[in-house]
């Protein structure tokens, strides 16, 4: 992704996850807002985006971070939120393994009390080892978690898969982590 379109993600990351008010908009139960408002509300804001530039920076995006509706008319975040919002997602079996990239700062708290979901609606997982290490590396040098998702799953733990391949649950107890 171009500089323009990696700055127009963040913002929208921002305003659809965490701060719709940034850009004045609303967002419905489930994280949607209509496309013709946001584009006015960036406009207003000093940022003239077309439509077609939107839907290149949502196509583009590496994680799939956002979703146009199937009517082409509104846009939410797949996840990720700190704000209420009912993604309505089914629950479904993981696999037996799933990933966390983290850093070596967070390891005490999460031997002590496991992958907490902190400010999100859910903890976030990988398929595989090469996606946590890229949301690992944000914060420094990755430090690759494997989760027994598969033996969670059997205990009664529910998990969820975002749209974009993301699987979410709401908290991984340490028993279930192995620490390399």
């Amino acid at each position: 992704m171009s500089a323009s379109h990696v700055q127009i993600s963040k913002l929208l990351s921002k305003a659809l996850r965490h701060q719709p008010d940034v850009l004045g908009i609303s967002l419905d139960e489930q994280g949607w807002t209509d496309i013709d408002i946001l584009l006015q509300k960036l406009r207003e804001k000093g940022i003239d985006i077309e439509e077609l530039l939107l839907r290149e920076v949502v196509a583009e995006n590496d994680k799939q971070r956002f979703r146009i509706s199937d009517d082409g008319s509104k846009i939410r975040a797949s996840q990720g939120h700190t704000i209420p919002v009912s993604l309505e997602y089914e629950a479904v079996t993981p696999p037996e393994d799933l990933y966390h990239g983290t850093v070596a700062r967070f390891l005490d708290a999460i031997r002590e009390t496991g992958i907490q979901r902190m400010k999100r609606h859910h903890v976030h997982l990988s398929k595989d080892e090469e996606t946590a290490v890229k949301v690992g590396q944000r914060r420094g040098q990755a430090v690759i978690l494997r989760v027994r998702a598969g033996e969670m799953h059997r205990a009664g733990y529910v998990f969820f898969r975002s749209e974009n391949g993301v699987w979410l649950t709401d908290h991984v107890p340490s028993q279930y982590i192995e620490f390399s």
